[in-house]
């Protein structure tokens, strides 16, 4: 599985794009009338519970807008905190922080959002199985919704189509499982294969086959139970299809090795933050 790694570099790079987004093409026109450009002081606070993950994408907004900016981190990335938690601080003119405010607050809700449902499904899950995430994500944003994701404790799951082979439903309704997969195996050059099936038939035509992980998709608990125990000897197992917070202790408890679930990415909520001001 690819593991994400986040450069300071590149989440400036991200951050810079977002701030130009925000300010093209007239800057901050409503906090440029703001005339006492006093310094001021805030406090960064979570509203709720959370998982925090993305606060150098906050630091760097305030102070790539003016590099005088004081950022406090009071909480890194991978804190579980409560609500009302102090998160930063942040010193520096008002402009400046006005004018970053919104760009910081959209990455950190983001981010925390992901890593904080991430961290949900790991618990329910238990020690034994791995929650991992797919491509369900954003264009652009991969490379930090599955940072965010191993943040909250969960694994990542092929980064790209070169990273594995994953032949799934569309695949196999275009071809023959059993040819694919044998195909698959000729040309792997070190890869890994990942052969999905939603139904027990299309498990037993590839037993025995050399390839890593069988995927089962959308299969009702008693064939998932089955399947594991026909496929445990030569593959590592995985689950995936509609698998939600109420679901997911029965789908671990088959003895499945992972769990992949494309809503840790695409429909986390954000986490709710604000800044409060000191006087």
């Amino acid at each position: 599985m690819s593991q994400v790694k986040l450069s300071e570099n590149y989440i400036k790079d991200r951050v810079k794009l977002a701030l130009n987004e925000d300010l093209y093409p007239y800057g901050d026109i409503t906090t440029s009338l703001v005339k006492n450009n006093k310094h001021i002081k805030f406090k960064l606070i979570s509203n709720q519970n959370s998982i925090i993950a993305g606060i150098l994408f906050a630091k760097f907004a305030f102070q790539i807008i003016d590099k005088k900016t004081k950022f406090i981190i009071k909480k890194k990335d991978g804190s579980s905190v409560k609500k009302n938690s102090v998160i930063a601080i942040i010193e520096g003119k008002a402009q400046s922080i006005l004018t970053a405010e919104r760009v910081a607050l959209n990455f950190l809700s983001h981010i925390s959002g992901i890593a904080t449902k991430t961290n949900q499904f790991v618990k329910l899950a238990g020690k034994k199985t791995k929650i991992c995430c797919t491509r369900k994500t954003i264009p652009n944003m991969r490379v930090i919704q599955k940072y965010a994701v191993r943040i909250g404790g969960g694994k990542n799951h092929r980064f790209n189509l070169s990273d594995e082979y994953l032949i799934k439903d569309n695949h196999i309704a275009s071809s023959n499982l059993k040819s694919l997969v044998e195909l698959a195996i000729k040309n792997k050059k070190g890869r890994k294969i990942t052969v999905e099936v939603d139904n027990l038939k299309q498990l037993k035509q590839i037993l025995g086959l050399k390839f890593n992980t069988v995927l089962f998709d959308n299969m009702s608990l008693n064939s998932l139970k089955t399947g594991i125990k026909l496929a445990k000897k030569y593959y590592e197992t995985e689950a995936s299809g509609n698998i939600n917070v109420n679901s997911i202790k029965k789908v671990a408890a088959t003895g499945v090795n992972r769990i992949s679930i494309g809503g840790i990415t695409h429909s986390a909520p954000a986490v709710d933050f604000k800044l409060q001001y000191c006087n």
